[in-house]
């Protein structure tokens, strides 16, 4: 019998992703918020989906070359604020590779951009979504 106190997850997961979106909002970086299988997805750009599981925000902060594989940040979701200003720097640094030093995506040459019909308005256009696994082990 619970007392009510406590529960398995600190916050409601959608809720959780949906202050986050608004938290990049406020920095300039337009997100959408996609619900399923336990988990909500942020996503933010291309290759840099947030996983909130209503405890943890997690996501792929870089490439760990001397293991091959990626390397992935968590912060608890007391935090979003900090998760903003740490996705909003993985959203610039992927944009300067995509893009070089013009680190908006507007800035872009015709020919640079998949999405120019919709784009030529200003409009950020979403790629398709895959299923992401979320990171095993420990976080």
């Amino acid at each position: 019998m619970s007392d009510g106190t406590s529960s398995s997850r600190s916050e409601e997961p959608h809720g959780t992703a949906e202050r986050l979106r608004r938290a990049l909002e406020g920095l300039g970086v337009v997100a959408d918020v996609h619900d399923g299988y336990g988990l909500v997805l942020v996503s933010v750009w291309d290759g840099l989906v947030v996983w909130c599981n209503g405890d943890r925000f997690w996501w792929q902060a870089g490439w760990d070359e001397q293991h091959g594989r990626p390397a992935y940040a968590s912060r608890p979701v007391s935090g979003v604020e900090e998760v903003a200003r740490l996705v909003t720097a993985r959203c610039a640094e992927l944009r300067r590779v995509r893009f070089g030093e013009r680190a908006d995506p507007r800035q872009a040459q015709p020919e640079e951009r998949a999405d120019l019909p919709r784009a030529q308005a200003g409009e950020r256009v979403a790629a398709p979504m895959r299923e992401p696994k979320p990171p095993q082990g420990p976080v």
